[in-house]
């Protein structure tokens, strides 16, 4: 089944208050690209956490930051060094307590599908974890992938060692070191890569176990498509994303794959797929808006990897799109900081919009609008907005115009 905003949420803030979905009022900037391991990174974002904050998002989400087999960070090793690619345990330690005082959260990237092994094992393979903290047997790798543990409880990350997350040494070891994330290395929120590696039941279970103030996972799996073309109908799409939050005892948000995939086909000229068959947006934002964790680019989509891009001449029409609608947007660092500041401004002023109007992650929606060259809609009844290359403008005198764009502009009353 599909699941519209019923206000189950605010119950769950009282009986769960250390590991909810805050506000509905987060901006979340994801601060790193795939290549900012080559650049001193926590000294860089030092220097830009006063216009991080100023420019109002409430949470960076930072580059995995232990100690790892690749430069990026995702092969992690000794998950208790906080020495990285991306700088020493003192910098990023500084990097936090800037945040701290710029009340801007930071969010661990914690990476716990798979983890490289130090020794030799079962079967001549990488698969024990000798003489560093959390030190692991081969039962703490599924035998998929070369272990003595359990099957795997979701999809294998092949070529390493996967954890196995069925045994309850692992998962006491695991909630342990995210605690130490959580409380004496100061990080608030968490985002789980590769999500469909292992049983949301888990993920329930550490947030539960070291109750971050936000956390989000990445469930992505392929968007439904007829050879090269994307379908219009995305909903079985969206549910599994739906099933993998309900997984988490609804504790955890998730990056809304489906807008995204939707969005980026959309703006092209096919602006009749931002309404869904129930006149819904299409995405999980359509469904359940205060778990959609919305966004353009990530460091895979985008960045060097540029595995499933947004169309670049189109950007700010995406911007226009997830920072005016319910669900809570995530901008992206290269658009942010590496565009020019002409696109850094208008993202702040589109941020500014939402913020002075109160568009939160529950707001409600009127979509106009949706047709091959145009979109519009109304979000929280003070704020309308329209992209595409068609003519259209909000009835009645009482709109002002707040910003507008290449292809989008956005009213307030």
């Amino acid at each position: 089944m599909g699941y519209l905003n019923n206000g189950f949420d605010e119950s769950i803030q009282q009986t769960n208050p250390g590991a909810v979905i805050s506000s509905g009022r987060e901006i979340l900037l994801q601060a790193f690209n795939w290549e900012s391991h080559k650049y001193d990174w926590w000294r860089n974002l030092a220097n830009k956490v006063p216009d991080i904050a100023k420019s109002g998002f409430t949470s960076a989400w930072l580059p995995p930051a232990t100690h790892s087999f690749s430069p990026e960070g995702y092969l992690p090793q000794n998950l208790y060094s906080l020495n990285s690619s991306y700088g020493s345990e003192h910098l990023l330690k500084a990097l936090l307590q800037k945040m701290k005082q710029f009340k801007v959260r930071s969010m661990a990237d914690i990476v716990i599908n798979h983890r490289i092994g130090t020794t030799q094992g079962h079967g001549g393979m990488y698969n024990r974890y000798d003489g560093i903290p959390l030190a692991w047997n081969e039962h703490a790798v599924t035998t998929c992938t070369g272990g003595l543990g359990n099957g795997s409880t979701g999809d294998n990350f092949q070529g390493v060692p996967n954890i196995d997350h069925t045994q309850q040494f692992v998962r006491k070891d695991i909630i342990g070191w995210l605690q130490w994330l959580r409380n004496t290395v100061g990080f608030q929120d968490f985002r789980f890569d590769f999500a469909r590696g292992y049983s949301a039941k888990y993920v329930k279970e550490y947030i539960d176990g070291a109750k971050p103030n936000f956390s989000v996972g990445e469930f992505w799996d392929s968007c439904n498509y007829k050879g090269h073309h994307l379908e219009y109908n995305q909903d079985s799409h969206r549910q599994r994303i739906i099933n993998w939050i309900d997984g988490t005892g609804k504790l955890s948000a998730a990056f809304d794959f489906t807008t995204k995939g939707i969005l980026q086909e959309a703006v092209k000229g096919e602006f009749w797929r931002l309404r869904d068959h129930q006149g819904n947006p299409p995405g999980v934002m359509g469904w359940w808006p205060s778990r959609s964790v919305t966004f353009i680019d990530n460091h895979d989509t985008g960045s060097t990897q540029a595995h499933w891009p947004f169309p670049s001449n189109h950007i700010m029409e995406g911007y226009a799109y997830i920072l005016t609608h319910p669900g809570i947007p995530t901008v992206f660092y290269d658009h942010f900081y590496d565009w020019g500041d002409t696109t850094h401004d208008q993202i702040v002023k589109l941020m500014d919009v939402r913020r002075r109007q109160d568009i939160h992650s529950r707001s409600s929606i009127r979509i106009l609008e949706a047709q091959p060259n145009v979109y519009s809609a109304i979000i929280g009844e003070k704020v309308c907005m329209k992209i595409g290359d068609g003519s259209w403008c909000p009835a009645g005198r009482e709109w002002t115009l707040a910003i507008s764009g290449h292809r989008y502009a956005v009213w307030h009353k």
